[in-house]
């Protein structure tokens, strides 16, 4: 799936140089936009062996979760949000809230609930959120004062495509493995535990959306000089901390893609119901 998407998009970048047809630029945008996404997703959803996580609900949490983020994002941001110091804490506050929010809403009928289910579904999200955004940024990136802009779309595109299974993704699939770790049946529980993921998920985030500017303070005082001048130094910073954050995040998901696996681990042969009315008195035997 994924190289097919890579040589299609690659085929279009190259005829749309060749020709100078401005037509093919929506293809360009949507191809990059949603290839690195889209694959994830199916992998996280062939990897899931729960029957409550079908095509259909995978697909709707997506496409309905990506844009109800985006437009939540957008219209949350627009109100609240104003320069200040603390303008990217603001941002990862409000854009994991409104997809957790989203992933909330569009699962909420889901009768049995299980860490691994909230891994897929918080990652089906957060992909589709990424989509979205980056099919915004790519297209805002081509056009410019001097018209359209192949180059800037293609670098924007590659650069997000690169990034994207470390930031909405990786960071709504933690939320979601820690709501529905917490989760009966058909109830969502707001506990103390989610509270703190949500936290440190939007901590991720700030810090995550934040990296330039602490790289530029981060080279003007070990240099003592304006950043520009050392632009090698400036870079290195920030694909250091980038790097830093997404292992932080990474060691998380694996931690919860454990407690997954545990809950799933068979008893003498046969499934283990996660589901408490299975068991008499309400729970497992010791």
């Amino acid at each position: 799936m994924f190289f097919v998407g890579l040589a299609l998009w690659v085929a279009t970048v190259v005829i749309t140089y060749l020709t100078g047809n401005a037509n093919l630029i929506p293809t360009i945008v949507l191809l990059g936009s949603f290839l690195v996404p889209a694959t994830f997703v199916t992998w996280a959803f062939e990897h899931s062996h729960s029957g409550e996580v079908t095509g259909e609900i995978v697909f709707r949490t997506f496409a309905v979760g990506g844009v109800l983020g985006v437009l939540g994002a957008s219209l949350l941001e627009s109100y609240l949000l104003h320069p200040s110091p603390w303008l990217f804490v603001g941002v990862g506050l409000i854009e994991e809230a409104v997809k957790l929010g989203a992933l909330a809403l569009l699962t909420r009928h889901l009768v049995h609930k299980s860490t691994r289910d909230g891994l897929v579904l918080g990652a089906s999200v957060g992909f589709g959120f990424a989509a979205f955004e980056s099919a915004g940024y790519a297209l805002t990136a081509t056009l410019t004062d001097h018209g359209l802009s192949l180059m800037d779309l293609v670098t924007t595109e590659l650069l997000r495509g690169f990034l994207a299974p470390f930031g909405h993704g990786l960071w709504t699939a933690i939320l979601g493995g820690v709501l529905f770790s917490r989760s009966a049946r058909e109830h969502f529980l707001l506990t103390g535990r989610l509270f703190w993921a949500y936290v440190g998920v939007s901590l991720l985030h700030a810090l995550w959306d934040s990296m330039n500017s602490i790289a530029v303070v981060i080279t003007v005082v070990v240099t003592g000089e304006p950043w520009q001048r050392h632009a090698e130094l400036f870079t290195a910073v920030t694909w250091l901390g980038l790097a830093s954050i997404s292992v932080v995040g990474l060691v998380w998901l694996l931690g919860l893609v454990r407690v997954s696996r545990r809950q799933h681990r068979p008893v003498r042969g046969y499934p283990l119901p996660t589901d408490a009315r299975w068991w008499p008195a309400g729970r497992p035997p010791r």
